[in-house]
């Protein structure tokens, strides 16, 4: 098995998981905060799927699919395009509000088709390739995409969390 395939596999696993958490939601649950202090499903995913996009688009020097694909225009959010949800306050967290499951799954499977796309042509020298210098040490290219599947992976978890949750109230 080489590197490009493991990372494949966690992406998928992502991606399966995501699906789990989302779909069949009406806005209403997708939206719902179990108090002022937590994450909705909708912002979860949302903010997942934006740091994923961030982040492969800058280490493959290629556009976020959230501004070249028009997706900012679509969610129509009260918040900046350049917003990823990174440090969010909770007022910031209430901003983020989705009309439907399908458009939050469909902005995190274009972005989940890019990564791909990005993944297959991997080799394993690639994943040494520095991307960031601004750290000590300095950030590869296999180092941020563990960082990637890791908050993902945290991320829908917990939104799969909320919506059992959700499901039983």
């Amino acid at each position: 098995m080489h590197s490009k395939d493991v990372l494949t596999d966690a992406f998928g696993r992502i991606h399966e998981t995501v699906h789990s958490a989302v779909e069949d939601l009406s806005a209403e649950e997708l939206n719902t905060r179990l108090n002022d202090d937590s994450n909705s499903i909708a912002w979860l995913i949302w903010h997942l799927s934006r740091v994923q996009d961030d982040h492969i688009s800058d280490g493959f020097h290629t556009d976020q699919v959230w501004l070249a694909d028009g997706w900012a225009d679509r969610f129509d959010l009260a918040l900046p395009p350049s917003d990823t949800g990174y440090g969010h306050s909770d007022k910031q967290v209430a901003k983020v509000q989705v009309p439907s499951a399908e458009l939050l799954l469909g902005y995190f499977d274009a972005v989940h088709e890019r990564t791909l796309a990005h993944v297959a042509g991997l080799t394993d020298a690639d994943l040494d390739q520095v991307i960031d210098d601004t750290w000590s040490p300095p950030v590869t290219l296999g180092v941020r995409l563990v960082s990637v599947i890791s908050d993902d992976l945290q991320h829908s978890g917990q939104a799969a969390y909320v919506r059992g949750i959700l499901e039983r109230l």
